[in-house]
């Protein structure tokens, strides 16, 4: 089973930008009539994808929410004496959905992600003529249906999601954080859990989450800063390469990439993009590691079937077809489930080594984030923080 959060989702966009940006490099058959996606038709094929599933309560009621809010509160001591962090007076605000819900959530923040793109297409799209009819449409349905497909997808295997509205418009005080509970009961109906342990196990991770952000801030904004330094250096190589018929660069370093074992997503990427996603990965991993150890430590002495629970989800993650790990393998979302084992192992290694606050110093700012290659060997960041020191 996927938990898709934020990895799956920082890691989402930086992919999907990747795919759009490669057909924005057809800017010959750009058409300034037309946009680079279709807001509408994304959603309309995510919430096509999405399946559905046995419905037996008011998701967005106000008891729901309330029993969630109550979990988020009950649980904010026992990860503050273990983190030693205590979340902001201003805490986070909890809301309980759908599927559809979710996809309209997401699909909001999309757009904001892809306004820079967008109007670099109308641009490109004013100085360039049409060389075949009908190439603007046929790319928009491309982008479209890929990112429609990847929000359906995920939509039917999210439980939880703290939301830091990445790339909005305006500040972000506090979070969000979204219980899709269509697929909460879905689970619970399947593997015959617990319901109020469950939503505990569920609510505990995301509560991690929010400790790591609303305590450190300056993440959202590194975050922020990242993602759209990555999405620069697309923007200006596509542009580099504009009135060139065929962008011959970006096929050559494709297939190179291909060849390496890279996914699709990650195979248009220059060395300075992959860069860039680098340190994304290696900030997911952290992020995901730390709520993953957290979760464990909390977990076992404030529920008594944690270890259950544990077990069954994780034995269902197992149980994929193979053409659902072939499109994991393709669209790169594989290596984001990847970030989970490996940001666990890290933390698990530093803490054994030098306990919960040290592993703490990581947030302390960008300059002590472990680097992709610190999270797989643990003993060169705590070595190279204890030399700063």
């Amino acid at each position: 089973m996927i938990n898709s959060k934020f990895a799956f989702r920082a890691g989402m966009m930086l992919g999907a930008a990747a795919g759009a940006l490669w057909v924005v490099a057809g800017r010959r058959w750009l058409d300034s009539e037309y946009e680079l996606m279709d807001w509408d038709r994304v959603q309309e094929i995510a919430v096509r994808t999405c399946g559905k599933a046995p419905i037996s309560s008011t998701w967005t009621s106000r008891r729901s929410r309330s029993e969630y809010e109550e979990m988020i509160a009950r649980l904010e001591e026992p990860i503050a004496e273990y983190t030693e962090t205590r979340l902001p007076d201003a805490g986070v605000s909890v809301t309980v959905m759908g599927r559809r819900e979710w996809i309209e959530a997401n699909v909001a923040s999309f757009r904001y992600l892809f306004e820079p793109v967008e109007q670099m297409y109308r641009e490109l799209g004013r100085r360039e003529a049409v060389v075949v009819p009908g190439l603007p449409q046929l790319s928009q349905l491309a982008v479209s249906s890929q990112i429609g497909l990847l929000l359906g997808y995920l939509s039917k295997r999210v439980l939880g999601q703290y939301d830091m509205s990445v790339l909005g418009r305006e500040p972000v005080s506090t979070g969000r954080l979204y219980f899709v509970q269509q697929n909460i009961e879905a689970i619970e109906s399947e593997l015959g859990l617990p319901a109020e342990e469950f939503r505990t196990w569920i609510a505990l991770h995301e509560a991690t989450h929010a400790h790591e952000f609303e305590v450190f801030p300056w993440l959202r904004d590194y975050q922020n800063h990242t993602l759209r330094a990555y999405l620069d250096t697309v923007l200006q190589e596509v542009r580099r390469s504009s009135g060139s018929k065929v962008p011959t660069a970006m096929v050559a370093r494709m297939l190179d990439n291909l060849r390496s074992g890279r996914s699709l997503l990650e195979a248009v990427m220059s060395p300075q993009q992959q860069r860039f996603m680098g340190q994304m990965q290696a900030l997911m991993c952290l992020l995901e590691g730390y709520s993953n150890h957290v979760m464990n430590a909390v977990g076992k002495t404030a529920m008594p079937s944690f270890d259950q629970i544990k077990q069954m989800v994780d034995g269902r993650a197992k149980e994929r077809s193979q053409s659902e790990k072939l499109f994991l393998k393709l669209t790169g979302l594989s290596m984001k489930m990847e970030q989970y084992r490996l940001g666990e192992l890290f933390v698990d290694h530093v803490v054994k080594a030098r306990g919960i606050r040290f592993v703490n110093q990581a947030y302390d700012g960008p300059e002590s984030l472990p680097t992709m290659d610190e999270v797989l060997h643990p003993e060169r960041w705590i070595l190279r923080m204890e030399s700063a020191a």
